[in-house]
């Protein structure tokens, strides 16, 4: 019996077992904030849009992401066993390409840009531990924030209360894996503080991929005066020396799943960030208007050994194995929103721009001094890039019948790229360069009413995605300088949908969607440890999205999460990827209708929770289909269904309320492919899930 059919026949068991939310439960929330602004507030249930809020506070295990997103339709999020690597993020298949970071895909912390101008965003520093929500967006409107929106995703920190308890949180898990934090969070005087740190380190399921993270989030409110207020917002993250096991061949995996691919060891492949960031926000709201302003700045430091060898290396061109990086990055965001009507019917309307800059000093290094490999060498890059945005927004909600109501809305960017060349010499030229990208972003939806619990909409936009610093830093020919032939790729969205509810709690959430995307971008050439791109042509994302929620008798909840997606290239092309390698000229085919990489055909998440008294069960369970690892489509890692299970107790005390909890993952013990690195140029795709493992802990609220 293969994974999937056992996950299946599980499923039919557990229908008769009890279960409870030990873990955070997508739920979505009243209302939203429209374009971020605070303004009259429209209700989810009424916007022509896929939205989830997934609620955290208190609930989240406070150290990966990954863990709390499960059950958010048409999203995928991948821990790779491999904490120098990023989590593996898309929506809808937005983003599926990344081998490093999140692109694609919009972030925010706080109303805080996590995505940098040129589309290249960061996961790791998100606390949840201080965390109260995370929303994600996914379909056409997410275009309105601007470049590389196939989707978006924002937490937000609590806001700290009078009687707010403080939290002590720990858990301890296979491999030697913990997770301390504490939070405070309340109310003095005038200021409201929410202050969240936490530890976690872990010797790694797979040889040679220990790591340990510290951060540290604060946001500290102001009531100024009536209308008025400051937010304060303060965030840090460091984890130094994350060893990095690199992927592993298909006979590497069947051999021993746990291991690290020779050279990682060799070069003793590793990769240190450290970040800091503060912004403030300052919001007046005056009858039917609300002004806001945001500012934030932040410095970003990230080394990280690869595991090239040396000969590579001697070409003048070669930028060496040890890449470099500090950055200071910082933005503006101002935005007017106001509430009245038109005709007599209610109007919102929100005005605003934003410009956001990074400056990058980017450095390489050879990485090996004489026959001593792993360390700091020679200069080999030394370039000051830069990148920025100036964008402008509008959009306006309308209900302009009883039963219909309309969301429209434009975004224009503008995203300029310069990068300053200082490593010169008789074999490698300067390579100085600039490029601009200006695109303007439509977004249009309706709704109708059919009675007072179901909704019935349409939208359609469109979107555009840039390349990034990385993309552009190397020609697919093979020669000097930046490859700023690149275009950005332009995409049409579409989607239909409906939204139902009951007043027990139940709902049901179904859209349709489609994104036609022009000059997709993609793998050109792998020589010499590195990757260029190419524009190649038309692909085609489609497919169906399903969330249900289920209130069921004594205290128990379902939830279920399924989406089918059709990913695939409209137009052939020719590729470097797979063999020969290296490549320096694409020869091999890609045939119109073959799959994209890095995204499965079907996603599945089932939960189902009780909470008889002081007790908490739950189980879940997720599936997905096989997914490529090449742009070539003719291999791809198999599908799999994993079983997990917690359990929680609840004791009251003098000093407040102390929980105990548990939880099994994978309780099969199943062999599976937990995420893939696309196109990886050794053709060493897969990164294995764990096996099996358990964890425990303890959380102490006063």
């Amino acid at each position: 019996m293969g994974p999937c059919k056992r996950f299946f026949a599980v499923f039919g068991l557990l229908l008769g077992l009890p279960t409870q939310a030990a873990e955070p439960v997508p739920v979505t929330l009243g209302t939203v904030q429209v374009q971020v602004a605070k303004v009259h507030a429209v209700a989810d249930f009424d916007l022509p849009a896929s939205t989830t809020t997934v609620d955290t506070d208190g609930n989240g295990r406070g150290a990966l992401i990954s863990e709390a997103l499960g059950g958010v339709p048409g999203l995928l999020a991948r821990e790779r066993q491999n904490f120098a690597q990023d989590t593996q993020l898309s929506i809808r298949g937005f983003g599926a390409r990344s081998t490093f970071g999140v692109r694609g895909v919009r972030l925010l912390v706080d109303g805080v840009p996590a995505t940098m101008p040129d589309g290249q965003g960061q996961l790791s520093h998100f606390n949840l531990l201080g965390a109260e929500r995370i929303e994600v967006l996914r379909g056409p409107f997410s275009a309105l924030y601007g470049n590389s929106s196939g989707g978006v995703l924002q937490l937000w920190s609590a806001d700290g209360q009078r009687g707010d308890p403080w939290r002590l949180r720990s858990s301890y898990g296979s491999n030697n894996s913990i997770s301390t934090g504490v939070q405070l969070k309340g109310q003095a005087a005038a200021m409201h503080y929410n202050v969240a740190a936490n530890h976690f380190r872990t010797d790694g399921w797979r040889d040679h991929s220990a790591a340990r993270r510290e951060s540290l989030t604060a946001r500290l409110g102001f009531d100024l005066a009536p209308g008025q207020r400051l937010d304060l917002l303060i965030n840090a993250f460091d984890a130094p020396h994350a060893q990095d096991p690199l992927g592993l061949s298909r006979e590497q995996v069947r051999a021993n799943p746990h291991q690290a691919t020779a050279v990682a060891g060799q070069y003793n492949t590793r990769k240190s960030v450290r970040q800091a960031q503060a912004g403030a926000v300052y919001t007046l709201d005056r009858e039917r208007q609300t002004w806001r302003l945001m500012g934030y700045a932040g410095q970003r430091a990230v080394e990280q050994f690869l595991a090239i060898p040396p000969g590579p290396q001697n070409s003048p061109l070669h930028s060496g194995g040890v890449i470099d990086l500090d950055s200071d990055y910082g933005g503006i965001d101002a935005r007017w929103a106001w509430h009245g009507a038109l005709a007599g019917k209610p109007l919102e309307l929100v005005m605003g721009a934003n410009a956001d800059r990074q400056r990058q000093d980017r450095t390489g290094y050879e990485n090996f001094v004489g026959d001593t490999l792993g360390i700091k060498g020679r200069l080999r890059r030394d370039q000051r890039d830069r990148v920025e945005n100036i964008d402008q927004f509008v959009q306006a909600w309308w209900q302009f019948s009883p039963r219909w109501s309309a969301l429209v809305g434009a975004r224009h960017s503008q995203v300029r790229f310069r990068s300053d060349d200082r490593y010169i010499t008789p074999g490698n030229p300067d390579d100085s360069g600039r490029r601009d990208y200006s695109a303007t972003t439509p977004v249009a939806g309706l709704v109708f009413r059919a009675n007072d619990d179901l909704r019935l909409y349409a939208s359609a936009g469109r979107g555009f995605e840039t390349p990034t610093f990385n993309e552009l830093g190397y020609r697919a020919d093979g020669g000097a300088g930046l490859a700023l032939d690149l275009s950005p790729a332009l995409s049409r969205n579409y989607e239909l949908g409906g939204k139902w509810r009951a007043q027990n709690g139940a709902r049901l959430e179904l859209a349709l969607f489609r994104a036609d995307t022009d000059d997709e971008l993609a793998v050109a050439r792998n020589s010499g440890g590195r990757s260029s791109f190419r524009n190649i042509g038309a692909t085609r994302r489609q497919g169906v999205e399903l969330g249900w929620w289920q209130p069921l008798p004594n205290d128990q909840h379902l939830q279920l999460a399924w989406t089918w997606l059709q990913a695939t290239v409209r137009e052939g092309y020719l590729t470097c990827t797979g063999l020969p390698a290296p490549c320096t000229v694409p020869l091999n085919p890609v045939a119109p209708g073959t799959r994209l990489p890095g995204v499965p055909r079907q996603q599945l998440s089932a939960r189902w929770q009780w909470q008889p008294g002081a007790w908490q069960w739950a189980a879940e369970m997720v599936a997905a289909s096989d997914i490529g690892v090449s742009d070539l489509g003719d291999t791809r890692a198999p599908g799999y269904g994993l079983l997990n299970l917690e359990v929680a107790r609840e004791w009251n005390t003098a000093r407040g309320p102390l929980r105990l909890f548990a939880r099994v993952d994978n309780l099969l013990d199943q062999r599976y492919i937990g995420s893939v690195i696309v196109n990886d140029g050794n053709q060493r795709y897969y990164e294995p899930g764990p096996d099996r493992a358990y964890s425990a802990g303890l959380q102490w609220a006063w």
